[in-house]
């Protein structure tokens, strides 16, 4: 986060979140507070809460990891 904030001069304030494993941990959860960072998760089963990074992800998992 300093080296976000030192290279654009930007706070980063939320991130938007779904619920996977790697997104649900106390861990992140700890860090968020650390940070005055909030975390807003999608609800289960509602791609449509965040619908560029499931594109992204949908369009990704397609042009390469199902490739190998």
């Amino acid at each position: 986060m300093k080296r976000f904030h030192q290279e654009l001069g930007l706070v980063l304030e939320r991130i938007q979140v779904d619920n996977g494993n790697e997104l649900i941990s106390k861990a992140l959860e700890r860090w968020a507070y650390d940070q005055h960072v909030t975390l807003d998760f999608s609800r289960p089963g509602k791609p449509t809460d965040n619908p560029y990074i499931e594109s992204f992800n949908g369009s990704f998992r397609d042009e390469c990891l199902n490739r190998h």
